[in-house]
């Protein structure tokens, strides 16, 4: 797990193309935690922006191979609920995205609203 003083975490706002493009990089090294396909992410993440943090490192040799990342995101088939899952991230890719919690008090709130997803909201199973 990443705590929220390590320098890893981070929370991001990631816009509906950028997780496709993850989406797609996940699919094409074959990692498991992702939907089984495009198809079924467009099914369940309505396209707009989408909240992402930083949960753990899957390291193999001493490196990190990715991040599992949460994301939070509103349901197509919802109107105005929400889902919550995980995706795998390249950690070139992780590195690269604009992170919206450099403020402490701000890191704070978003630590706390990704905590009462994770308890309060019924996690969405990929397909």
């Amino acid at each position: 797990m990443i705590p929220s003083t390590d320098p890893d975490f981070r929370v991001c706002q990631i816009s509906f193309d950028t997780l496709l493009e993850i989406q797609l990089e996940a699919e094409d090294r074959g990692w498991g935690t992702r939907w089984t396909s495009v198809r079924e992410l467009r099914s369940q993440v309505k396209e707009e922006a989408v909240l992402l943090q930083s949960l753990m490192r899957e390291e193999r040799g001493g490196a990190v191979r990715a991040y599992r990342c949460l994301l939070l995101f509103s349901t197509v088939d919802g109107r105005d609920a929400g889902g919550i899952t995980t995706i795998d991230i390249d950690p070139a890719r992780f590195e690269s995205l604009d992170r919206i919690d450099r403020d402490p008090d701000v890191r704070k709130a978003l630590v706390r609203i990704f905590s009462l997803a994770l308890g309060g909201i019924s996690t969405v199973s990929k397909t």
